[in-house]
């Protein structure tokens, strides 16, 4: 869309270097969430840009944080609990060594994209966010109708965890992270009530009033999705939101049932 030179927006894009330097001068704090979207089936040309708008644009934006003379004091990039891949049993906090796959490789490099910034004194916070719940978008969104016609139901095995987060609490979560100066590197965005598939389809049935009985087989979501379905929706990844609670952060929703209440309107 256009910018609205007047409210003060800018556009920053890194693949047309159409982009003014000293436009970036004397903000506190950059907040950097762009990256291509990972719904869907994984192309070749989808994994290409999946990583290049996320490594590359993260290193265009911090190259140019770098040559400031007056550089913001905090940038708060996006990350994902994608990072840590699928660890079954394994309880996950910000010091878990990465894991395997696709997702854990781009993030990885998505975060190191950020080292000129660090170099240049800018305190850098990489927020790994995990399944951001909001009924306009993304998953929810996705298993709002089935579930709505009494189609819904567990995945795959279902006894693997999603770890999520409501909308409001990712938004409260970068807000913290600008405004706590001892948050430096890696936070996990996740609320601290991550449950398992059978169980997040058991409870947003119960929201709903509809039934979540009918399953769904691990190989149509394969089919559906490729490598993507190992990855986002079979992958078993139990984090917790350790540097979160210990610096001090107050979740508004902490357990999956008065989250998915209050983003649905079933207060």
């Amino acid at each position: 869309g256009e910018t609205n030179a007047q409210a003060g927006e800018l556009r920053f894009r890194a693949d047309s270097g159409q982009v003014d330097p000293a436009a970036f001068e004397g903000f506190d704090a950059v907040v950097h969430l762009a990256g291509e979207n990972i719904a869907g089936r994984w192309t070749p040309e989808r994994k290409r840009r999946i990583r290049a708008s996320r490594v590359e644009g993260t290193a265009a934006l911090c190259k140019i944080l770098a040559g400031l003379e007056r550089p913001p004091k905090v940038l708060v990039c996006a990350s994902a609990i994608g990072i840590y891949g699928s660890r079954e049993g394994e309880l996950l906090d910000e010091s878990s060594e990465p894991g395997r796959g696709f997702l854990a490789d781009v993030c990885r490099d998505w975060e190191a994209a950020a080292a000129p910034a660090r170099d240049r004194g800018i305190r850098a916070v990489f927020a790994r966010f995990g399944m951001v719940l909001s009924p306009r978008g993304g998953a929810l969104a996705a298993m709002l109708t089935p579930f709505r016609l009494g189609l819904g139901g567990p995945i795959g095995r279902s006894r693997q965890y999603w770890s999520w987060i409501t909308i409001d609490d990712a938004v409260g979560a970068i807000h913290h992270a600008i405004m706590t100066d001892s948050l430096d590197g890696p936070i996990n965005v996740v609320s601290p009530g991550a449950v398992t598939n059978r169980d997040f389809a058991k409870t947003l049935g119960g929201v709903l009033r509809r039934p979540a009985l009918v399953p769904m087989p691990a190989s149509v979501v394969r089919l559906a999705m490729g490598e993507a379905a190992e990855e986002l929706v079979l992958a078993d990844a139990r984090v917790v939101p350790g540097r979160l609670e210990q610096s001090g952060y107050r979740f508004r929703h902490g357990s999956l049932g008065p989250a998915l209440r209050h983003l649905l309107g079933r207060e």
